[in-house]
């Protein structure tokens, strides 16, 4: 028996503890901070160009938790205007898209994935996970469908730079979708 084998299951465990903690902790204040919009938006317009690094950190933070981003990028979109705030979001999108990639990288080594990947039903270990369409196209799923992609594709264990490349495309043009659909909604709705 290898001696190794009981440190890399304390150091699993260890990781999966502290990475559960502090999705916990990420959580709580994310929600928190979520219900002093009025403040983070009060605060970000005050930063100046800090603003902009502001809150393309709070979109890599929402990258570590189950919250959709949507409502930061209309709050962005309402500084900033359309333009900026699609620029804003790809970036921090992509920024919480490495995240959840990276949580997926890690999920998978800890679960040895490839050994549970052959037992999953319905042939969807025969998905083409590495695919560039496939990375694009599932990136457009509505709700958690970007979220489920990031993970998984760090599961997979996707060559990085075409996660990359096709995770700013994907999220580029949804970056423009919400930015510019948000500020098309907010003018029908806020006095002028």
């Amino acid at each position: 028996m290898n001696d190794d084998a009981p440190t890399k299951k304390r150091k699993n465990l260890l990781t999966i503890i502290l990475l559960v903690v502090g999705l916990a902790i990420l959580f709580f204040l994310v929600s928190r901070f979520s219900e002093e919009m009025d403040v983070v938006g009060n605060f970000i317009r005050r930063a100046g160009w800090l603003g902009w690094v502001i809150s393309i950190l709070i979109f890599g933070l929402f990258g570590a938790t189950p919250i959709p981003s949507e409502p930061v990028t209309v709050l962005i979109t309402t500084i900033y205007g359309p333009a900026p705030a699609a620029i804003i979001t790809a970036l921090g999108n992509v920024l919480a898209a490495v995240v959840e990639f990276f949580i997926g990288h890690r999920v998978g080594g800890i679960a040895d994935f490839n050994k549970l990947k052959e037992k999953l039903p319905f042939g969807l270990s025969k998905v083409p996970v590495d695919s560039p369409i496939f990375l694009i196209t599932a990136r457009m799923l509505p709700g958690y469908g970007p979220k489920f992609i990031s993970i998984i594709s760090g599961i997979y264990k996707v060559p990085f730079l075409r996660y990359l490349w096709t995770t700013a495309v994907a999220t580029s043009i949804g970056a423009l979708v919400v930015s510019f659909g948000g500020y098309g909604i907010l003018s029908l709705i806020l006095p002028k």
